[in-house]
């Protein structure tokens, strides 16, 4: 899913507030039980439901015993359309009281990047990669699906990426000795799976040092 296009389908005031209707909801919704809820007419809302649809952020199932004459669309969130934090109460909390369990054990900060380093070679090796793509371009690529909103500055040297969100932010400023070392250890890892031969990590400032978060990268690529 192309983050611009999401970003322009969700930049609508009406059509977020449908998308916050479908997602908030436990079963399948049609365009006459989100007038309904907005207060708004059927027409209004179904063309806002056909362009979320087309960039991937709802799937439809249609009920062939609709009102006569028109069967019913249902709408719902696609598998992988991004849960803009509405996901169950239940796992940010077990996240929290996860992260809490961790803390008390006061691990080493390589020892817990080595558990992010896992999880990097995991998702480096879960990933189509062409063959002339760059290990930073591969790297920005894949937290910008976890939603990091990485930006890149480039030098003959190598590469900094910062990072303008992050979606473990209320739990890194609990306990940044977990997250942001975990975060560490995940591009450390996606590095070193992708092109050990190619690029290093320099550097990471977390939370503690700098915002935002920033890894230095020295590489030698070209930015395809």
């Amino acid at each position: 899913m192309q983050r611009l296009e999401l970003l322009k389908a969700l930049g609508d005031n009406i059509r977020y507030a449908i998308y916050l209707e479908i997602a908030r909801s436990a079963s399948p919704r049609t365009t006459a039980d989100i007038a309904d809820l907005l207060g708004l007419h059927a027409n209004t809302v179904r063309p806002h439901l056909e362009r979320m649809r087309d960039v991937g952020l709802l799937d439809v199932e249609v009920d062939a015993r609709g009102t006569v004459g028109r069967p019913q669309h249902r709408y719902s969130l696609a598998a992988d359309a991004p849960s803009l934090g509405l996901e169950p109460p239940a796992f940010p909390t077990l996240a929290a009281m996860l992260a809490s369990v961790a803390a008390q054990s006061l691990p080493a900060p390589d020892d817990v990047a080595t558990v992010g380093r896992a999880q990097g070679r995991a998702l480096c090796g879960g990933q189509r990669q062409p063959a002339d793509r760059s290990c930073v371009s591969a790297l920005v690529s894949a937290l910008d699906a976890l939603g990091f909103d990485p930006a890149v500055e480039e030098s003959t040297g190598g590469a900094v990426i910062a990072f303008a969100h992050c979606p473990y932010r209320e739990l890194a400023e609990v306990y940044p000795q977990l997250v942001c070392q975990l975060h560490r250890g995940m591009v450390e890892g996606f590095v070193e799976a992708f092109a050990p031969h190619e690029a290093e990590v320099e550097w990471f400032h977390t939370l503690a040092d700098r915002e935002p978060c920033q890894v230095g990268l020295s590489a030698r690529y070209s930015s395809a």
